[in-house]
């Protein structure tokens, strides 16, 4: 069994480019992943620019696992997916990231460990290493341009796996923090409007009823909170204050 257990393991095989190593790191946290394996990366490891690239997520680099194969990175695992965005004609079954990550946590659950891997930017995975794999995960891209960065693809996959932890729950929901405004609030903020719009001369007189009550259907739409309310009366308190000091 891994060291870290209950989220899928992500493992780069020979990645090339240090800054794109970093930008995988800084896609794990993102989705709370923090579990990498490098198998083979070219020059060695640590690579020169992979920390700035990762924006933070130095804890992934730091406990970034090496490997010499696929093979042995992912010895200690139960169940493995291949990444690739073209068929390999291997009679695998075939995920896609949402379905691949349900089938993740359905096994974590389960007790065992579940590795991902992801090959060359240039070539992705060679035959013989998705032929280690259980299962493929492929993505809905345009097959004219199927070409996925590394750490776009790693982001996809992470992504989907966290929307399931998180159960779609977002960061912050923007709910109102005013309490919505009592009628008797409004009708007297109408009330201050229209008599200060009168002070100008804004409504024509044979027009006014109906423009009146298409002004108030304007605030009614806005649904406004005591706080909207107050807003809206300061700032109409003000503009009629300036006008009078500017008065002669």
């Amino acid at each position: 069994m891994s060291d870290v257990s209950g989220k899928p393991i992500i493992i780069l095989v020979e990645p090339q480019l240090a800054e794109n190593i970093g930008m995988v790191a800084r896609a794990m946290a993102n989705f709370g992943l923090s579990e990498l394996r490098l198998v083979s990366p070219r020059n060695g490891w640590p690579k020169k620019g992979a920390h700035s690239a990762a924006s933070g997520a130095t804890h992934v680099l730091e406990g970034a696992k090496l490997y010499d194969t696929a093979r042995e990175a992912i010895a200690d695992l139960n169940f493995v997916f291949a990444t690739t965005a073209r068929e390999r004609g291997q009679m695998k079954r075939v995920f896609a990231p949402e379905p691949a990550m349900q089938e993740t946590q359905r096994r974590i659950a389960e007790g065992q460990d579940v590795g991902i891997l992801f090959g060359r930017e240039r070539t992705g995975l060679e035959n013989d290493e998705i032929s280690l794999a259980d299962a493929i995960v492929t993505f809905p891209v345009d097959p004219k341009f199927s070409s996925l960065n590394l750490a776009q693809a790693v982001l996809l996959v992470a992504y989907e796996w966290h929307k399931r932890e998180a159960q779609g729950a977002l960061p912050f929901t923007g709910e109102r923090r005013s309490p919505p405004a009592e009628r008797e609030k409004i009708t007297s903020f109408f009330d201050y409007l229209e008599t200060e719009l009168d002070a100008v001369n804004f409504y024509p007189e044979d027009k006014k009823p109906i423009m009146a009550r298409n002004m108030r259907d304007i605030f009614h739409r806005l649904e406004m909170t005591e706080q909207d309310v107050r807003t809206l009366r300061g700032a109409i308190r003000a503009l009629a204050e300036g006008r009078r000091l500017r008065k002669p």
